[in-house]
């Protein structure tokens, strides 16, 4: 029976397993991915070389050749620090049938494909919460009538100067079943081609590679701050120009406010058009004069004066001084560089052990770019079979990014 494990494993991992995986991870796909054959473990952590922007100047000739200029360098890290499994059992007459079957895949075996590309899927997209740029109504899902929404959003990545090629819009089910039918994507005449009513997709279109995705992140629910009686939030102390924290209290020293501010809820300050995105949330207990520390993102493009009113947003037209209204869907548009992923091996990928009637093989998928181990355990009367997955994520450029909101 050994000897058929042995031949039998690299099959099943290469041959069936990974079909399934690519179907839930769509993601890895669309990022900057850096995985690599590199064993790697828990906690590891990767750098990405990076730097400033660089300032033209006049040549000027002089005697004296000048020194060149000083570059910074920036990095970017991402810690592998996602380690996740799935775990099932075979019986032998499972097995044998995978050995016998060119298109035999067990039940088991597709879902916990499915669930380890959904949980890589679920774990890129929510990195949503330091996205500050936003397009779009909180609840009311975008492209229903027009294209408004990504008109916006492209807009807001043109002026942050993110590259013009390569871009992706990811949407959930029902937005992109109202894009799917606006007659820029549904009409050839108007999208190019027949590719909308052929193949029911959208495609590449109006420089985005356009994706559904199950995954999207369906709501956004906004913290609970602000005050039953009439009453604003404005900035406690002065908030010099890149710092990236500050404290928020009420208008009135008198009236009862409190509650939380959350990862992801997006505010202005007056005097200051960027918006920003909360970094590091928290909450305090309603009461008179209450405040609360909060770390943000971008860092202060601009000195905050003490007083400066906080304007909770919650739509592209009005601006709240409450988090009470909508938790939006949050689907995505960005260029690749605006996130980087990286999957690695926990063990050589030529590696294949075997004692004890345990065997383990780990296998790269060249598509996602993941690393994934599969370990068969003989058990009483049965095989345990587990997958697991080790992998980090993490948003490096938020301003190459921006939320649709719906």
């Amino acid at each position: 029976m050994a000897n058929s494990i042995t031949t039998l494993v690299p099959k099943i991992i290469a041959g069936r397993s990974l079909e399934f995986l690519r179907e839930n991870a769509v993601t890895p796909r669309l990022v900057q991915n850096i995985s690599d054959k590199v064993v790697a473990q828990k906690g590891d952590v990767i750098t990405l070389p990076d730097t400033d922007a660089l300032t033209v100047t006049n040549v000027t000739v002089a005697a004296t050749p000048p020194l060149p200029a000083d570059v910074t360098l920036a990095s970017k890290y991402v810690t592998i620090n996602q380690w996740k499994k799935v775990s099932f059992g075979l019986t032998d007459k499972e097995l044998h049938e995978i050995a016998a079957g060119e298109h035999f895949v067990p039940g088991e075996m597709q879902e916990a494909m499915r669930a380890l590309g959904n949980n890589v899927d679920d774990y890129i997209l929510a990195l949503y919460t330091g996205v500050w740029n936003f397009a779009g109504t909180p609840g009311t899902t975008p492209f229903a009538t027009n294209l408004n929404a990504f008109r916006d959003a492209r807009k807001l990545l043109n002026k942050d100067l993110a590259p013009m090629s390569g871009r992706n819009v990811v949407l959930d089910p029902d937005a992109e079943a109202n894009a799917l039918v606006l007659s820029q994507f549904l009409k050839a005449d108007e999208r190019g081609d027949q590719g909308g009513i052929i193949t029911g997709e959208i495609g590449t279109k109006l420089g985005a590679n356009w994706y559904m995705n199950q995954n999207v992140v369906s709501a956004h629910t906004v913290g609970s701050w602000g005050c039953a009686a009439s009453c604003g939030t404005e900035v406690k102390a002065v908030a010099t120009a890149g710092t990236s924290t500050f404290i928020i209290q009420g208008t009135s020293t008198t009236t009862t406010i409190g509650g939380s501010v959350k990862a992801g809820d997006v505010f202005y300050v007056t005097g200051d058009s960027q918006p920003y995105v909360i970094k590091t949330g928290g909450s305090v207990a309603a009461a008179a004069n209450a405040s609360l520390a909060l770390t943000v993102s971008p860092p202060f493009r601009v000195t905050i004066a003490a007083a400066a009113t906080v304007a909770w947003y919650q739509s592209t037209i009005a601006k709240t001084d409450l988090l009470d209204v909508g938790d939006p869907s949050v689907n995505l548009y960005f260029h690749p560089n605006a996130i980087a992923f990286c999957s690695r091996p926990m063990a050589s990928t030529s590696s294949f052990l075997g004692s004890g009637g345990n065997f383990t093989q780990v296998v790269r998928d060249p598509v996602t770019g993941i690393s994934m181990r599969m370990e068969i355990i003989r058990q009483y009367k049965r095989w345990s079979v587990e997958y697991d997955i080790l992998y980090g994520a993490t948003l490096v450029r938020p301003q190459l990014a921006a939320r649709i909101h719906g």
